[in-house]
């Protein structure tokens, strides 16, 4: 069974910053692209940024030169750094990975986890 486990977030001030990871474990026999989205209340998951398993990267306008995403394949890993947070980066933010299982190539999901900007 395959599982996303994310770590990090919590409180920060504007302007402020934070970082969130996670972590794939299982029967992994590849992955492929990772990334993070996020929920904010009352407003649909949108795209944060996403990595390929080569490094290329890609970003939401709204986080362009403020979020970087990065990976570590060896570890199964993606990390985001967020700095110059602001009070609209609030959301439940997600971790996302294309996994290759003994069976099958699946779309997989972290359980999420608060990232609140306010002073």
């Amino acid at each position: 069974q395959v599982q996303l486990v994310e770590s990090g977030g919590g409180l920060v001030q504007p302007g402020g910053s934070l970082s969130v990871s996670c972590a794939a474990s299982g029967r992994i026999y590849a992955i492929n692209d990772m990334g993070w989205y996020r929920q904010a209340p009352g407003k649909q998951r949108e795209l944060v940024a996403t990595i390929t398993n080569g490094g290329s990267t890609n970003y939401a306008d709204s986080v362009k030169g403020r979020f970087t995403i990065s990976r570590d394949n060896a570890k199964k890993s993606v990390y985001l750094q967020m700095s110059s947070l602001k009070p609209e980066d609030t959301a439940v933010y997600y971790c996302n990975a294309q996994i290759r299982t003994l069976m099958q190539w699946g779309d997989y999901w972290g359980q999420g986890t608060q990232v609140t900007v306010s002073s």
